[in-house]
């Protein structure tokens, strides 16, 4: 772990210690830190059946094209051990087992109701023997220091409570040489597209969660949650300050969502 990363732990528990309340964000809402991941959690309960339905909706079927661009920039090699985190539904855990023979991949979710989608799903598709499905916290993962090949994440970074101890996380579990990889929204788009952007996100994605999964509440918050997360360029350094390097991103459809990328040497 970074010297940086363990000055923002040790800040946070002097700040326990001392009995305050550290506050982060909910969407546009400010929250205490310890409710974060509970509120997460009743997002992704409530549309865990159909979120992958709802992926295809509100991207038109893109994300299917940027999910494939992840697996392109991993580069899979044979019997590859990889731990895909926040991958519940097991979108990205499945595109890899395509492309790595012999691979394996651990999917990490702190949400329960994903995984229980995610495993149903790899059943059906026989790829259980391939796949382990674990309840775990992006922040403590459950996995031992420099266990895993490589380390992917995708729409799922922006939700957790302190993304700095999630990159910590990501460094200590992966070998010298291992991959980090994220795919995630960018809270800005090419400058004219910027204002018809704000207005789909705001005005026709919580209709379509209404309509769909019963659950406009749910896709309000994850445009806001979309706004509040860095930069590509500010996010990068977040990866360098982690200790990663050979970082950087690449951005798709017109800025929209961005491929991010390290190595641990």
């Amino acid at each position: 772990m970074s010297s940086a990363n363990s000055e923002t732990t040790n800040m946070a528990a002097t700040a326990a210690a001392a009995g305050e309340t550290t506050t982060t964000h909910f969407g546009f809402q400010t929250v205490k830190e310890s409710e974060k991941a509970g509120m997460v959690k009743g997002v992704f309960d409530s549309v865990a059946d159909q979120y992958d339905i709802m992926n295809d909706v509100m991207t038109v079927g893109i994300h299917r094209s940027w999910k494939n661009s992840l697996i392109d920039s991993l580069n899979p090699r044979p019997n590859m051990k990889l731990l895909d985190v926040a991958g519940g539904t097991g979108d990205i855990a499945f595109r890899f087992l395509d492309s790595a023979p012999g691979g394996h991949v651990t999917v990490c979710d702190i949400n329960a109701e994903m995984l229980r989608v995610g495993q149903r799903r790899a059943e059906e598709a026989g790829y259980a023997e391939r796949a382990d499905f674990v309840c775990g916290d992006a922040m403590k993962l459950p996995f031992s220091d420099r266990e895993m090949d490589a380390y992917t994440i995708a729409f799922g970074i922006r939700n957790v409570t302190r993304i700095e101890a999630a990159l910590a996380e990501a460094y200590r579990v992966l070998k010298p040489g291992g991959k980090f990889l994220c795919l995630e929204f960018s809270p800005t788009v090419v400058p004219m597209l910027q204002k018809g952007y704000d207005a789909y996100s705001f005005n026709v994605m919580p209709k379509m969660g209404e309509l769909i999964a019963n659950d406009s509440d749910s896709y309000q918050y994850l445009a806001e949650s979309i706004r509040r997360f860095p930069t590509p360029a500010n996010f990068e350094a977040m990866i360098k300050k982690a200790g990663f390097s050979r970082t950087g991103y690449r951005t798709m459809t017109a800025g929209f969502v961005a491929v991010h990328f390290g190595t641990r040497i």
